[in-house]
């Protein structure tokens, strides 16, 4: 049984980079064993909110609580049960894929043996056993992209934040990583993923909130949204609404 502590809380987050907000105000709660899409137009502030988010940026201003464990105040506590996937995710070029996830999985602290065998698991798992001796150079983008997806899986984290997690993938990769990310939430994990792709968001997410420059302006299901937005339509229909530029 999952507990009742969010898995995110942002609490009046806001980020400036000189005079201007990337993200002003963020208040936002995200219960355990759920896939949440963060939707926003380029420059919104998504990007900057999962960095944030992820201890990469350290806001100007609120707090970030993981599981609890305060980000800004307990870095570790709340990073160690976190892992973020960057859109361009940054790999070790000379390493082969192999011996990637075993320097990762020892960052983490993790024994050996077990991560030796986990490595190889989600290796199979996504296809990539056949690739396991290559340097990480020879890879492809989707190839790469999914070594990326078994680096964060490593450590066996509670809550994932995914930034265009399905750039660069073909269909079956596609398909692939996202039944991953549904057997994550189906265990009991959080994800929280941008895409610009919204029929993946509609048909993924149980909640959705959307951000545009810099303020979380809607969240919730499809349908709270439709009602919010007026919008009966697809949720590409309701995000266009909302986000619509006044002429």
């Amino acid at each position: 049984m999952l507990s009742t502590t969010p898995a995110l809380r942002l609490s009046h987050l806001e980020k400036r980079f000189g005079s201007t907000y990337a993200v002003r105000g963020v208040d936002l709660e995200i219960p355990q064993g759920q896939l949440y899409a963060l939707l926003g137009p380029n420059g919104a502030g998504k990007t900057t909110t999962l960095r944030m988010i992820a201890g990469l940026l350290r806001p100007d201003a609120g707090n970030i609580e993981i599981l609890g464990k305060s980000v800004v105040q307990d870095p570790k506590a709340a990073k160690q049960v976190l892992a973020y996937l960057p859109d361009d995710p940054m790999l070790y070029a000379k390493l082969t894929a192999l011996e990637h996830l075993e320097f990762v999985s020892g960052l983490w602290g993790m024994p050996a043996v077990s991560a030796a065998n986990d490595a190889e698991l989600l290796l199979k798992k996504l296809g990539l056993w056949d690739n396991a001796r290559q340097t990480c150079e020879s890879f492809s983008r989707g190839m790469k992209q999914k070594l990326a997806l078994a680096a964060a899986l490593i450590h066996q984290p509670r809550l994932m934040i995914l930034d265009e997690p399905l750039t660069g993938l073909d269909a079956a990769a596609a398909r692939l990583v996202k039944d991953m990310l549904l057997e994550f939430v189906q265990n009991g994990g959080t994800v929280i993923l941008t895409t610009h792709i919204l029929e993946v968001a509609e048909r993924l997410a149980e909640q959705i909130g959307i951000i545009a420059k810099g303020q979380l302006i809607a969240a919730g299901t499809l349908e709270e949204l439709r009602a919010f937005s007026g919008e009966t339509g697809s949720l590409e229909d309701v995000f266009l609404e909302l986000t619509a530029v006044p002429a």
